[in-house]
């Protein structure tokens, strides 16, 4: 998927059907003088219905459609017939959909399962004929219901990609060439910073027909939380990852400082996501001798004391299966 192809946030007005008005009618027949009220009730207006489906991964589909309108009731009819009820539309959504009242940013519920539906706008209601109101000291009533208009929103679409694990790392980092080699996904990869703009998501075929899938988040760097460079905006799809994996490469000045500026990049963001399995993996170790490598082993030791970490080289394919091996793990746990 191109990242021209990755949309992740829409905003749509929708607009129920309003409800079909009842009928007033009064029966005649041939040899049936005063036949008395038979109007029919109107049909409900049509709902507009938000659907979860499997086979969608962004929203790209709803980037240009800016209305959706559900059809309105038909009217009672005579002979107590009921009005049609109004066409629902559907929009289909990918799993991991948040929808939001644009006016006041309120969730008004998420789509996490393939099938599930949710309501967000209901046809107005139809109403009554006047057979309805038939009594017998009224018993020729010459008035009916109008129908409920339907209800208006403007609506907000907000995707957070539902993968296991995420990728987190500053610029250049090495998570695009990672995300290649342990999935077929093909993110674009260059020398220069930022070269990832939107998340790629990738699915790593492990042991026994089994698999999970990871995420490359687009680089973060200091200040994302408040709103610099690309994280900010891609800080929300890391909530959905049960596993975070912390990309900082071996030739950084300092391992520490950066794995705890993500952090904190993180927390600032939503403190929840301290409480994620994280797992810190130094990249391009392959630049590393026996030595050197040992040698900074011994430091993180002692800096780094209870987190878990690794190295590894996407180049040179080391490490790899070892770090398939531990995160399976701990998504099993």
């Amino acid at each position: 998927m191109t990242e021209g192809n990755f949309v992740d946030y829409v905003k749509i007005y929708v607009a129920s059907g309003k409800g079909g008005k009842g009928s007033s009618h009064l029966h005649r027949e041939k040899f049936i003088e005063k036949g008395g009220p038979d109007g029919g009730d109107g049909g409900r207006g049509g709902h507009v219905i938000i659907r979860g489906s499997k086979n969608l991964w962004t929203l790209f589909h709803l980037k240009f459609l800016r209305h959706v309108k559900s059809g309105h009731g038909g009217d009672g009819g005579s002979s107590r017939s009921t009005g049609h009820d109004g066409e629902d539309k559907f929009i289909e959504v990918p799993l991991g959909t948040v929808v939001k009242d644009k006016e006041t940013g309120e969730i008004l519920f998420e789509i996490t399962e393939d099938g599930e539906t949710k309501i967000l706008a209901r046809g107005g209601k139809g109403g009554l004929g006047n057979w309805n109101f038939r009594s017998s000291t009224n018993q020729t009533p010459r008035y009916a219901q109008p129908g409920i208009p339907g209800e208006e929103v403007d609506v907000i679409l907000e995707l957070k990609v539902l993968a296991d694990v995420g990728l987190v790392g500053f610029p250049n980092a090495g998570k695009s060439t990672l995300l290649s080699v342990l999935t077929s996904a093909k993110p674009k990869i260059a020398d220069y910073a930022f070269t990832t703009l939107k998340p790629n998501l990738g699915i790593v075929a492990y042991r026994d027909f089994q698999s999970f899938v990871i995420a490359d988040i687009p680089g973060i760097i200091e200040g994302a939380a408040e709103g610099k460079g690309l994280g900010h905006y891609f800080l929300r799809h890391i909530e959905r990852n049960s596993t975070l994996l912390f990309l900082v490469p071996a030739d950084a000045d300092d391992i520490k400082k950066e794995y705890e500026i993500l952090l904190d990049e993180l927390r600032r963001y939503n403190p929840e996501m301290l409480d994620k399995d994280r797992l810190l993996v130094i990249s391009k170790c392959d630049m590393l001798d026996e030595e050197l490598q040992n040698e900074m082993k011994q430091q993180l030791d002692k800096e780094l004391k209870g987190l878990d970490y690794m190295f590894i080289s996407s180049v040179a394919q080391q490490g790899l299966t070892e770090l398939k091996d531990k995160l399976w793990k701990m998504l099993n746990i």
